[in-house]
Order: structure tokens, then C-alpha cells, then sequence
């Protein structure tokens, strides 16, 4: 009889244990770690290194065609853009984000486009086919409440037995796979429950098998877990081609489909969408949808420019300053880093002679976009010393600069691009840091204002103090 061992593994981040523990030793997660039964074989295999069977043959590179990959098209832009250009054949992309956030809304309405142009089955292990079609029904009307007649081309199936998936898969041949979602899909030669480590991890592997193997495109819904991140082993992330997250506030309309592994296209691209009753609809000029609401001449609003991939979006920058009650005043970011937020508040203090030790300090971004990258410091310290001297930013002015902790201005990447997209929606000035060198010129339509520290700079942004 076959051998079995018992071993215990983690479901946040794939360590396994001989024994039972409280707390995982690899990531801290507490009552994380999991019992599984292994099943040795019972007859001894060839080591892989001995067989004299070759499935594969080496060739010279330059015999090996493929050009360039052919893409699908993708009648949804925004996607498209995300993607890369286009669904690739044989690719498997993961698509992550948090319960109730629209993934498989916005898959599924990805589906009814794509069975225009092939076989689409979607596979569900979640929902029932009746839930799926009354959503299917609703992403079909138009404008006007008319409903279009659905495509006799999308399939539908519910199922979780990954082994009748790939019957079903193999029987249909169609172009684009849809696995709703990889949690709930088990292998029943394996012990293990399903959206364990194991399962998930083997279940993965063999769709990206067959992925590899027939051409068909995969897409595979995941869950994610409290810190944000794809639920199951890190080795998913890698198993797959692209790994894209559905962000966004449930209470904004907004939705930011982000591209973190691409492994045809550019990674950090955002597709920006709007949530309506009749799906996700996109917005082609996120820029003018976030300032859409914007109170002109407002202490504490600023405008920054941020680079999304290779797109540059301007985003309102909020900020607020409020004398604390407590001991320790707060700092309280929403969609900017703390640290940055630590860091801007601490040279103001010390290089602007701003006195914030005795202020709360929030700082908001509209509309639920998250700005990482250093070049919005510059518009979130306006925003911080315009609402400490209740004096408002010129509105028609962008910032864009790093801030260094001596409080000098530091240049940031693609300049060119932000200042362009800046003159496109109708502002006329832009602060920036003072160019060291001269490379290209500065592009028309805006006027540039130069500031080598942070103090000249807030001058040159702040109405009332006149250059």
C-alpha cells in the first residue's frame, strides 16, 4: 500500500511545516497553517534525468518563428491598454481584487464582446447559471434600455472539478477560457480541500498547460485576502503570464483595473472605469473625470500630474491642517504613501518654517486613485502650506517635483509626457524643478516656473504670493 505522510502548510504564503503551530513561521499569519495528507507513490519512477524519452528538441533561435505575438482584439480600450494591446493565444492572465469590487462583472462583460469573435466559455464555480445570465441581461442593454440578443457563441457552465473542466474545455475548443474563480476549482486526486496551497498551486499549473499547449487564452478570477494581495501561494503570481487588480472605493464609482506582471506589455498600465448599472463603462479621459468636481480657488487643493504606466493622469490632491486635541497630532493619508506624507510634512516643518507639530494633517486624493510615485510630492506639500495659511493654489497651475529631506526640488521621469497632457486640459503654468541640463525644450502651451527648493517653489504656486 502506498505510503502517507501528513504535513502543514500555509495558506498566505506556501511554508510548510512538519508540525502544528499557532503563528507561520514564514509571514506571522496566525492559524494559517493547514493540515494536508500526501499520498507517496507506490511504485518507484524513473528519475526524469534517466529517461530516454525527449518530448522537446533543441533549435537554433533564429529557426524558431514568431515574429511578433497575435493578439486578439479586445473591443473594450481600456482593457485593451492594460493588456498590452490585445489578449495574447495561450496567455493566462490572473485578475485579483476585493469581494464586491466588479471582477466578474467586468469579465464577464469581456466575454460577451469577445464570443463576437470565437467560441468564450465561462466557467463559474461561485454563481449559478441563472445568476449569470440575469447579470448577462444586464450588461446587454444599451443606452436606451433595449436589450441586445446575447451571442449564441458564449458558453456557460458551472463546475469545479477541474478534470470535468478540462473535458468540457476539450470538447468545446474555444478561444477564451474563463475560470470564476481559481479558489473554488479543486483536483479530486488530491486530498487537500479546495483554495488550499496545493490545490490552487497544481490547479494553476495545469491550466497553464493546456493554455500553452491548444492556444486558448485563460483568465482566472482570485480572491485576495485582507492585506489586498492575490489569497494562496506567491507562486501563482508567477505560474501566470499577467496579474492584473481591479482597485477602487465601493462607495466611488470608479475602478482602476492595474496591471502589476505583464508579460506582454507594460506592467503598471491603468484602465479606468466607471461603475453603472449597465456594467463597467470606460472613461477615456480619466484626467478630466477626477477634476470633474473640483472646487477652483480652494485652500488646500492642488493639481499633480502622475504617470500611470505611459499614461500621465492629473488628480486632485487634498489637503487639511486642523489644530489637534491630543497629545501626538495626527497624520491621517488617503491614496499617498504615510511615509511620503512623514517625510513632506517634516521638511515643511523644517525648510518652510511651517509649524505642523501642533496640526492634524490629512491629505486626500480624489476620486480613489492611489499615487505612489515621488512626483506628487511637490502638489501634496502645496496643498499642505495652502491650507496652513488658508490661501488657495493658482488654479491653473500643475506641480510636479520630488522633494528631497534638504527641501530642494529633484527631477522626476517623462516630463515632457506630464506637461503635455497638463496643457491639453487648459492649464497655463506648471512649477517644476529647475532643469540642470538642457535637453529638449520645454513643450508649448504652458508656462514653465522653475524652483530649485520647496519654499521658492510654494511662492510661485500660492496666489497671493506674487513672483
Amino acid at each position: 500500500m502506498a505510503k502517507t505522510q501528513t504535513r502543514y502548510v500555509c495558506q498566505e504564503c506556501g511554508r510548510v511545516s512538519a508540525r502544528a503551530m499557532g503563528r507561520c513561521p514564514g509571514c506571522g499569519a496566525w492559524d494559517s497553517l493547514v493540515e494536508e495528507i500526501i499520498t507517496a507513490p507506490s511504485a518507484k519512477k524513473d528519475h526524469p534525468g534517466g529517461s530516454s524519452l525527449l518530448r522537446s528538441t533543441p533549435r537554433p533561435i533564429g529557426e524558431i518563428e514568431g515574429d511578433s505575438e497575435d493578439r486578439l482584439p479586445l473591443p473594450m480600450g481600456e482593457f485593451s491598454r492594460v493588456l498590452g494591446g490585445g489578449i495574447v493565444p495561450g496567455s493566462i492572465v490572473l485578475v485579483g481584487g476585493d469581494p464586491g469590487i466588479g471582477k466578474s462583472t467586468l469579465t464577464l462583460q469581456m466575454a460577451l464582446l469577445m464570443a463576437g469573435q470565437g467560441k468564450v466559455l465561462y466557467v463559474s464555480g461561485e454563481e449559478s447559471e441563472k445568476q449569470i445570465k440575469m447579470r448577462a441581461l444586464r450588461l446587454e442593454r444599451d443606452e436606451e434600455g433595449n436589450l441586445r440578443p446575447l451571442p449564441e457563441t458564449q458558453l456557460l457552465v458551472t463546475e469545479t472539478n477541474l478534470n470535468t473542466i478540462l473535458e468540457h474545455i476539450a470538447a468545446v475548443n474555444p478561444g477564451l477560457v474563463i475560470i470564476d474563480s481559481i479558489q473554488t476549482v479543486y483536483l479530486p486526486e488530491m486530498d487537500s480541500t479546495a483554495g488550499s496551497v496545493s490545490q490552487v498551486r497544481e490547479c494553476a499549473s495545469r491550466l497553464r498547460e493546456l493554455a500553452k499547449s491548444s492556444g486558448i487564452a485563460m483568465f482566472l478570477i482570485g480572491h485576495v485576502t485582507k492585506e489586498g494581495v492575490i489569497a494562496g501561494p506567491r507562486v501563482l503570481e508567477h505560474i501566470v503570464d499577467t496579474v492584473l487588480y481591479l482597485e477602487g472605493e465601493r462607495f466611488q464609482f470608479f475602478r482602476l483595473l492595474r496591471s502589476v506582471k505583464n508579460r506582454f506589455g507594460a506592467t503598471s498600465e491603468v484602465g479606468v472605469f466607471e461603475m453603472r448599472e449597465r456594467g463597467m463603462v470606460e472613461v477615456p479621459n480619466p484626467s478630466e473625470a477626477f477634476l470633474a468636481e473640483r472646487l477652483v480657488n480652494a485652500p488646500g487643493s492642488a493639481i499633480a500630474v502622475t504617470m500611470e504606466g505611459t499614461r500621465p493622469l492629473l488628480v486632485e490632491v487634498q489637503g487639511l491642517t486642523s489644530a489637534t486635541s491630543y497629545g501626538n497630532p495626527r497624520r491621517t493619508p488617503n491614496g499617498v504613501d504615510f511615509n511620503r506624507l512623514l517625510l513632506t510634512t517634516a521638511v515643511l516643518t523644517r525648510r518652510v518654517g511651517l509649524k505642523l507639530g501642533e496640526q492634524d494633517v490629512f491629505v486626500n486624493v480624489v476620486g480613489g486613485l492611489k499615487v505612489s510615485e515621488p512626483a506628487a510630492d511637490l502638489a501634496v506639500a502645496a496643498a499642505i502650506a495652502s491650507s496652513m495659511r488658508d490661501v488657495p493654489v493658482r488654479a491653473d497651475t500643475v506641480l510636479i517635483g520630488e522633494v528631497g529631506l534638504s527641501g530642494e526640488l529633484r527631477w522626476v521621469s517623462q516630463m515632457s509626457a506630464r506637461l503635455n497632457e497638463a496643457a491639453k486640459l487648459g492649464f497655463k503654468a506648471a512649477v517644476v524643478p529647475r532643469r540642470v541640463r538642457r535637453s529638449e525644450p520645454w513643450p508649448p502651451g504652458i508656462e514653465i516656473l522653475e524652483a530649485r527648493s520647496i519654499r521658492e517653489a510654494i511662492k510661485l504656486a500660492l496666489v497671493s504670493e506674487e513672483r
